[in-house]
């Protein structure tokens, strides 16, 4: 099975990339601990490589972004316009974070920066409305998070499946095809450290240090793979 990665942002600096790798690397080794077999192509929709036939690959991926899907970036609507076309073909898509965000877009949602402020750490979604992708026994699951902005309009025939006090739309699906988390499973515990120290003068003391506290929960980082395969393959 073939997944297209649309890798939309790059890890902050140049440091963290060649210590932890780019978001299509961190993919690849988190879906493959739960289905060896896959397959990956990167597309850098940022350096303005799309897709252009959503029969290139067998299903789709969007990674984060440090951009908002607000913003006037000329790469966005086309992004969007491929999304609805792939949903179209009936092709699975899932987005994660900033790719959370733009199917939610694409399909009528409305994101905005937050007023809550910053999400950073490890959160916890308490799931209450189980899909059958969910294939693990799992009520809750621990994530690390990373964002502003958030979904505050769901687009039509969406479904929040699970979520937080923080962010209520944390997974959902919209119509049968696309599956997204606000949260970052592709993201470990060191990963989420180091980007709590780049972004603390932004974030501020008290975020940051209970962000870093929050680090010493266990993440569900495995269960969260698992059911992103089990979308992915329908």
């Amino acid at each position: 099975m073939k997944i297209g990665i649309i890798e939309t942002g790059r890890p902050p600096s140049d440091e963290m990339q060649a210590k932890h790798g780019d978001y299509p690397r961190m993919f690849d080794a988190l879906l493959r601990g739960a289905e060896p077999a896959l397959d990956f192509r990167t597309y850098a929709v940022l350096d303005g490589v799309l897709p252009t036939d959503p029969a290139e690959c067998d299903a789709w991926l969007m990674t984060g972004s440090r951009h908002g899907v607000y913003e006037d970036h000329d790469w966005i609507k086309p992004l969007e316009d491929f999304s609805r076309r792939a949903a179209d073909t009936g092709r699975r898509q899932v987005g994660i974070c900033f790719g959370h965000q733009l199917y939610a877009q694409a399909f009528g949602g409305t994101v905005v920066k937050s007023d809550k402020g910053w999400g950073a750490g490890a959160h916890t979604y308490t799931i209450h409305d189980r899909a059958d992708w969910m294939v693990t026994d799992h009520d809750a699951v621990s994530c690390i998070v990373s964002h502003q902005d958030q979904v505050v309009e769901l687009p039509k025939y969406a479904t929040v499946h699970g979520g937080s006090d923080f962010c209520e739309a944390g997974i959902m699906t919209i119509g049968d095809t696309v599956m997204t988390m606000q949260c970052h499973p592709e993201m470990s515990m060191q990963f989420s450290s180091d980007l709590i120290d780049l972004r603390r003068d932004r974030m501020g003391d008290e975020i940051s240090d209970a962000a870093k506290a929050s680090l010493e929960k266990d993440l569900h980082r495995d269960v969260l793979a698992q059911w992103i395969v089990a979308f992915l393959k329908g």
